[in-house]
């Protein structure tokens, strides 16, 4: 019985280790059937909002479909050290008792007299480490403009490579204001950023642990 629950477990395992990656965060269909919802308009004869000529406004970002360049300049370093040392000492004594002016001895020895002598100490201590950096862009699609006018911008890029494959999603919202002169804002000024970097293939497949082995590794392990 045992045998067939331990079965059982690891082909769940194996089931759940082979699920496929989550869709990606942008749909370009539903961003299009968006833009050409909101951009809908009657052919006139003489003007058209879209085809208007505004001298005084530049190109950048501002509305749903634009496009918006993000340049990845994410960095963290992260360091702790602690150290914790005590130490304490204590002696207590009882002197011997008298009897008749005199100490009670056995062969010339006290036999009443006692110490007591008690020491502790600790020493601990420990320190962590962790860097990442990520550096590259992305041009991504506004999604939806806030009531605030904050833009929410989404979007993902691919690379195949031989057998494998790489992606960067990124979704945040970016302040009209952080964007550049050139419709590039940097990565730290989206709020609410998720920015996702992986790949899929062969290679990224050699490069993750069994399903065998994390289950060994899991809280399920009776091991």
């Amino acid at each position: 019985m045992k045998r067939l629950l331990l079965i059982t477990i690891l082909a769940t395992l194996a089931a759940c280790s082979s699920a496929p990656d989550k869709e990606p965060v942008a749909d370009n269909a539903e961003i299009m059937s968006t833009v050409r919802e909101q951009r809908a308009e009657s052919a006139g004869s003489i003007y058209m909002a879209s085809r208007g000529l505004n001298l005084f406004l530049d190109r950048r970002a501002r509305q749903v479909g634009d496009s918006i360049t993000v340049t990845l300049l994410e960095q963290t370093d992260a360091s702790k050290q602690s150290s914790t040392s005590t130490a304490k000492e204590q002696s207590n004594s009882v002197p011997g008792v008298t009897l008749f002016g005199r100490g009670v001895t056995k062969d010339g020895i006290p036999i009443l007299e006692t110490s007591i002598d008690a020491d502790q100490e600790f020493s601990g201590q420990g320190s962590s480490s962790q860097s990442n950096s990520l550096t590259g862009s992305i041009t991504v699609t506004v999604g939806e403009v806030l009531p605030n006018g904050n833009l929410l911008v989404r979007g993902e890029k691919w690379v195949t490579i031989n057998q494998g494959e790489e992606f960067i999603r990124v979704t945040g919202v970016v302040r009209p204001e952080d964007i550049g002169a050139d419709n590039s804002v940097p990565s730290f000024k989206l709020a609410d950023a998720r920015i996702t970097y992986s790949g899929k293939g062969a290679i990224a497949d050699a490069n993750r642990m069994g399903w065998l082995g994390r289950f060994f590794q899991s809280v399920l392990s009776p091991f």
